[in-house]
């Protein structure tokens, strides 16, 4: 029998599942990307399949080990879109409600009776999270109201409710267990001790019975079955929330070491001390966790890679033509794209703002449009930043991964408004490498002094715009901000 040198990761995302083949040095050999579709049934509903969410794991798993002899993977290893919901059949595994988006808006109203309620500061110092409906709490009420408005069927463990971790891990192994980076974006989860909180389950209306078991994030796991081509009995070695996994995977493991993810939104993301609380507009969330629990700060972003994708639709064109577009101008001309779609994330969490485009004139052309979509993205990104510096002091310089990391332009314009150097990584996928990089270190395959050392391929873009207009330009996007909070008759 071959020996067992390769590690199998997958990472399922808002737009596709990737899986990777990871050898014992902690190359990527291999990579296979399913795409995953999105519906939009109301304005400001977001909702996936969760069997297209498997399918798609099953075909990228058995498109990747075509040529691989199954006895080879050391392990199964996962990463996953965080904050997304589910309910199912206990017994067959059957969905019984769509797998409802982390940028879903439908719970909006709900949260704002909430905050009326005055239980915002109860939220936050539990779960490290504002009552917002990006996170799970209002969207498993929801979920549950609409499907066992008495919660007889989840008492009696008919129904089980989760994440995509957790829908995932009971589709391929039958077991129902979650683990505390993914738990901890849920609402429901006590920060300090790790488990459902029963306070945060009275609020949110939501039986302890219909969640999973937590474990840390390198199990134990329930090992693979029925996931062919792998042998049935293949350890699943590690779980992890897919920005977690990043910011594992850059080796920013120690406060002051911050990373931003540029996927369909963003994550900015840092490692903080054990007991920090959350600052004001950014959460506090669970990392990992092995022998302890690492916690990091973090701020989210609704819209990035999806602003984008959103333009090239509404011009007709194409993301590649639109990034084209951008490149054509030397500047926005005053242009802003704010891309309050479903509301504004951190550090506003504004779930009332509206999407805007401010500053055209009759010289506006499309490149302008384009370019202010480009740098929308940046300009979140750093309003994200100096939240944290405010409430962590000075940063340094930024790491970068994710799809849009790759593009010179965006990191060039990020380098620029942010003021500090950017660096970018080689790797396209670090999410799904993040959690083979963990799960490396529970099977044997390398220890975390290894992966410490080991060297880490980056672009580096460093700024070319002074301070002085790189404060006009942030005054100019502030009044943009505005705008896009502003309320009728306020």
């Amino acid at each position: 029998m071959p020996e067992a040198d390769l590690l199998l990761a997958v990472d399922q995302g808002s737009t596709s599942t990737k899986a990777l083949l990871v050898d014992r040095r902690g190359d990527v050999l291999m990579t296979v990307t399913s795409p995953v579709t999105s519906t939009y049934p109301r304005p400001g509903w977001v909702e996936q399949s969760a069997d297209e969410i498997t399918d798609s794991a099953r075909r990228a798993v058995a498109a990747i080990m075509e040529d691989i002899t199954a006895s080879r993977i050391a392990g199964l290893c996962i990463s996953c879109q965080r904050e997304s919901l589910v309910l199912w059949d206990a017994t067959t595994g059957d969905p019984v409600s769509p797998l409802v988006s982390w940028q879903d808006q439908r719970t909006a109203g709900m949260c704002r009776a909430l905050q009326g309620e005055e239980v915002s500061e109860q939220v936050s110092r539990v779960t490290g999270l504002p009552l917002d409906p990006m996170f799970s709490g209002t969207r498993a009420t929801w979920i549950l109201d609409a499907a066992d408005p008495t919660r007889a069927a989840a008492r009696s463990g008919q129904l089980q409710l989760g994440t995509v971790d957790s829908w995932l891990l009971r589709q391929l192994t039958g077991e129902h267990v979650t683990e505390p980076g993914n738990a901890s974006r849920t609402q429901l989860m006590n920060l300090r001790d790790r488990n459902w909180d029963t306070d945060m389950l009275d609020l949110f209306k939501v039986p302890r019975s219909v969640l999973p078991r937590i474990v840390s994030s390198a199990g134990p796991f329930p090992a693979v079955k029925g996931l062919k081509p792998l042998l049935d009995g293949t350890p699943v070695l590690a779980v992890l929330a897919d920005s977690h996994a990043a910011l594992f995977a850059h080796g920013a493991w120690s406060p002051g070491l911050v990373k931003a993810t540029y996927g369909t939104g963003s994550s900015v993301m840092g490692v903080c001390e054990t007991g920090a609380a959350a600052p004001a507009g950014l959460c506090l969330t669970v990392a990992w966790e092995g022998t302890e629990p690492a916690y990091a700060i973090e701020g989210n972003i609704r819209a990035s890679g999806s602003t984008f994708a959103w333009l090239a639709r509404i011009l007709a064109t194409t993301p590649a033509a639109l990034a084209d577009m951008a490149r054509s101008v030397p500047a926005n001309d005053g242009v802003y794209l704010i891309p309050a779609f479903n509301g504004l994330g951190a550090p506003w969490w504004d779930p009332d703002a509206k999407g805007l485009i401010t500053g055209l004139t009759l010289g506006t052309e499309p490149g302008h449009i384009a370019r202010a979509a480009l740098e929308s993205i940046a300009y979140q990104v750093e309003d994200v930043l100096a939240a944290m510096s405010q409430a962590t002091g000075p940063l340094g310089d930024l790491l970068a991964d994710g799809g849009a990391s790759q593009s010179q332009d965006l990191m060039q314009i990020q380098a620029d408004i942010s003021g500090r150097r950017v660096h970018a990584s080689a790797v396209a996928h670090l999410s799904a490498l993040g959690a083979a990089h963990y799960g490396g270190i529970s099977c044997g395959l390398w220890t975390s002094d290894d992966l410490h050392d080991w060297p880490r391929v980056h672009t580096s873009y460093t700024p070319r715009l002074a301070e002085d207009a790189r404060r006009v330009l942030h005054g100019q996007w502030n009044a943009a901000v505005s705008r896009a909070r502003l309320r009728a008759g306020a």
